[in-house]
């Protein structure tokens, strides 16, 4: 396997090398990503699409270490993951990466603030209380930081869950359809949030997505069908998103 070089390594923040992921054996064997290469440069948004069953939920799996590929080489800031056993690759996960899910994945019986420290807490690491305050203040949740999930809105909720992924200052943030579960105007402002972040910040960003109107906040969009990437889009706008993917059958 050819192995991806320190010149790449340095420039991305996730770099996949023929990644394959297959599930089950023989001829009841299913391929859900198909030798997929890419980099995806650091202090960059990035949407990812496709169709039902395209590999847009195994591809964020297994480039966020949350799923081993059955081949290739996914690289984060130049670790190799496959090199790794599970404990250091927990580890790993728990310190360089945040994820944000489309059902905020909140503890209810915490406050919000209690949530957002709650990594750290379990880390067993002193938060850095200037950043964890620089967070809050840029997710505007400085007023409501000791609800509880349950007195905060859906779009309050999903600025939690951004704020304890940012807090440990990890290498990339996956984002599985963060708008999801949110009316039209909420997710437009944590679409606007996520885009002020990697703007100020220069954090790295992985979403996957369904919408073209979500996707059109990315630096580039990357469609995949089939298990393979089909088509890249730089600068993206909603219409041509659409497009693309009626083309891919979505």
């Amino acid at each position: 396997m050819t192995e991806i070089g320190t010149e790449t390594a340095v420039r991305a923040a996730v770099a996949l090398d023929k990644v394959t992921k297959r599930y089950g054996r023989g001829r009841a064997a299913v391929e859900a990503l198909r030798g997929v290469s890419l980099e995806l440069p650091a202090g960059s948004f990035t949407a990812i699409m496709g169709p039902s069953g395209s590999g847009k939920s195994t591809f964020l799996h297994c480039a966020a270490g949350l799923d081993r590929p059955t081949s290739g080489q996914v690289l984060l800031e130049g670790t190799d993951l496959a090199e790794l056993r599970e404990a250091r690759l927990t580890r790993l996960r728990r310190d360089r990466i945040g994820f944000v899910f489309q059902s905020f994945n909140l503890v209810p019986s915490l406050t919000a603030g209690q949530n957002i420290a709650l990594p750290q807490r379990l880390a067993r690491r002193r938060a850095d209380k200037e950043w964890t305050r620089e967070v809050v203040d840029r997710v505007g949740l400085s007023g409501r930081l000791g609800h509880r999930p349950g007195e905060l809105s859906g779009g309050q909720q999903q600025r939690v869950a951004i704020a304890r992924a940012l807090v440990a200052k990890p290498a990339v943030v996956f984002a599985d359809e963060p708008t999801g579960a949110l009316d039209l105007a909420t997710g437009r402002d944590i679409l606007t949030l996520l885009r002020a972040v990697v703007d100020a910040w220069r954090q790295t960003l992985v979403m996957v997505t369904h919408d073209p109107a979500a996707a059109a906040y990315a630096d580039r969009v990357l469609f995949l069908a089939d298990g393979t990437i089909v088509d890249t889009m730089e600068r993206p706008e909603a219409a041509r998103i659409a497009d693309r993917m009626t083309s891919l059958g979505a």
